[in-house]
C-alpha cells in the first residue's frame, strides 16, 4: 500500500502539449476530409468488422449509422446494403463525425414505415465512455476539455482496471479500445454472445464496474465496506502502481493548501492525521487508517463511466477513424499491449496525414498519375504509407484476432458432431 508522504512540494510545471498540436486548423477540414475518406479512411477492414463472421446479411443492412455534417447537421438513422455503399456515401456526404449504433430489427432508413413499436433495436458491442472531465475534481494540471500527460494516466489507469474486469471477471475476449480523438477513450466489446446483451444486463454490468458516485456536490465519492469485493481489491493493485507518481508527483495533490484540503474532507472525521518530519501519527485503528488511504486513492484514480452510453442498445459512439473536428486528429485505436506507450499527443492530425500523403506522391513522382485518377474508388491502402499504418495494423491485429476464435469455435463445434 502506498502511503500519503509528507508535504513534500513538487513542481507543477505542465508538460509540452507534444509534437503537432498547432497544425490542424479546423477551419481546413472542408477541405481535407475529401481526401482523407478518399485516400486514407481504412473502409476495408472497417467493413469486414462490422458485418462480422457467421451473421445474417441483414445484419450490416440493418445497423444505424448517424453523420454530422457541416454547420453541424446531424443525421440519424442511415443504413446501407453493404460496405461498399457506405464508403460511396461517406465519400459523398464528407461527414464531420460519424457515429455507430444499433442493428435493428429493420433498416433504419426505413424506419418510418414501419408499424409502430415493430422498430427494435436488437442487439449491439456493448460500449463504454470514459471522459476526461468527469475527473476535473481530482485533477490540477488541466479542466473542462484540455489534457496532458500528467492527467492522461487516468486514461492508462481506466483502461487497465475495466479490461482486466471484462476479461478475468466477465469472461470477454474481444475488447477494441480507441482514443476519442479529444479528451477520452471508447471501449468495444464484440463478443458475439455480448452483443445481445439486453440493457437490464448492460446496466449490471456498469453498475458493477462503477465505484465513484455522486454528482459536483459530493465531497466523499467512494465509500468501502466492511469487506473489499475482489474487484475492487484487484483494481486497488492497479491504482497503487501509478498513484505515487501520478497523484503526489504529477498532479502535487499534497502541494498546496487548497488540495491538501481536498484530501482531508475525505477522511472520516474520527480519523487524524498529522505528517511531521516524514512520521505520521494517526488517532483511530490502523485498519480504519488503511480504509481512508484506498478511498482517497480510488477517488482520485478510479474509473468514471459514462453510464448511459452503456446501458443503452441504441446509444449511438463515435466511430473509430473519425476525425475530431476541434483537434483533427483521428479517433485510433490503442494498442492493449502498449497501453502505458500511448501518447495522445503523437495521434496523427488530418492535416499531418494529407500532407504525409502529399510528401510521398511528390517523392514518388506520382502527381500527374493521381491527376488522371477517377473520383470515387479509394486508392489501395494509401494509409500504409502514412503515420497511421500502426494504428490501422492494431484494428487489423483485433480483428484477426477475432477471425481466429470464431474459426477455432465452428472447427469445436464440428469436432464435437463428429464424436457422436
Amino acid at each position: 500500500m502506498v502511503s500519503l508522504p509528507t508535504c513534500l512540494i513538487f513542481s507543477r510545471a505542465r508538460f509540452p502539449a507534444g509534437p503537432g498540436m498547432g497544425e490542424f486548423e479546423p477551419g481546413s477540414l472542408p477541405d481535407l476530409l475529401p481526401l482523407y475518406y478518399r485516400r486514407l479512411f481504412p473502409f476495408g477492414p472497417y467493413g469486414r468488422w462490422l458485418r462480422y463472421g457467421g451473421v445474417p446479411k441483414s445484419y450490416f443492412e440493418n445497423r444505424e449509422f448517424s453523420f454530422t455534417l457541416r454547420d453541424d447537421i446531424y443525421v440519424r438513422y442511415q443504413s446501407f446494403s453493404n460496405p461498399q455503399e457506405l464508403e460511396r456515401e461517406i465519400q459523398k456526404t464528407n461527414p464531420y463525425k460519424i457515429d455507430i449504433g444499433a442493428v435493428y430489427s429493420h433498416r433504419p432508413n426505413q424506419h418510418n414505415t414501419v408499424h409502430m413499436g415493430a422498430f427494435q433495436a436488437q442487439e449491439k458491442e456493448l460500449v463504454f465512455d470514459i471522459d476526461m472531465t468527469d475527473y476535473d475534481d481530482v485533477r490540477r494540471c488541466c479542466s473542462s476539455a484540455d489534457i496532458c500527460p500528467k492527467c492522461w494516466t487516468l486514461m492508462t489507469i481506466a483502461i487497465r482496471i475495466i479490461d482486466r474486469a471484462l476479461t478475468e471477471d466477465f469472461g470477454i475476449r474481444h475488447r477494441l479500445w480507441v482514443y476519442s480523438g479529444r479528451r477520452g477513450v471508447h471501449c468495444w466489446v464484440c463478443d458475439d454472445g455480448v452483443r445481445k446483451w439486453s440493457s437490464t444486463l448492460r446496466s449490471a454490468v456498469v453498475e458493477y464496474l462503477t465505484l465513484v458516485k455522486g454528482g459536483e456536490d459530493t465531497i466523499k465519492k467512494v465509500t468501502l465496506g466492511d469487506t473489499i469485493h475482489p474487484f475492487i481489491s484487484e483494481s486497488l493493485s492497479i491504482v497503487e502502481k501509478y498513484f505515487e507518481d501520478y497523484a503526489l508527483v504529477g498532479q502535487d495533490i499534497l502541494g498546496s493548501r487548497e488540495s491538501w484540503d481536498k484530501v482531508l474532507a475525505l477522511l472520516p472525521e474520527h480519523i487524524l492525521f498529522v505528517y511531521c518530519s516524514g512520521k505520521q501519527v494517526s488517532c483511530g485503528s490502523s485498519k480504519k487508517v488503511s480504509y481512508a488511504e484506498k478511498e482517497i486513492m480510488l477517488q482520485y484514480c478510479f474509473p468514471r463511466l459514462d453510464i448511459n452510453v452503456s446501458k443503452g442498445v441504441n446509444h449511438l459512439l463515435k466511430s473509430p477513424f473519425s476525425v475530431h473536428p476541434k483537434t483533427g486528429r483521428v479517433s485510433v485505436p490503442i494498442d492493449l499491449k502498449k497501453v502505458d506507450e500511448f501518447d495522445p499527443f503523437a495521434v496523427p492530425t488530418i492535416s499531418r496525414l494529407c500532407h504525409e500523403l502529399d510528401t510521398i506522391n511528390h517523392d514518388e513522382n506520382e502527381a500527374e498519375e493521381n491527376e488522371r485518377e477517377p473520383e470515387g474508388p479509394r486508392r489501395s491502402r494509401d494509409y500504409k504509407k502514412t503515420s497511421l499504418a500502426p494504428y490501422v495494423r492494431v484494428f487489423e491485429e483485433f480483428l484477426e484476432e477475432m477471425d481466429n476464435f470464431r474459426k477455432g469455435e465452428l472447427l469445436r463445434i464440428s469436432d464435437s458432431k463428429r464424436d457422436f
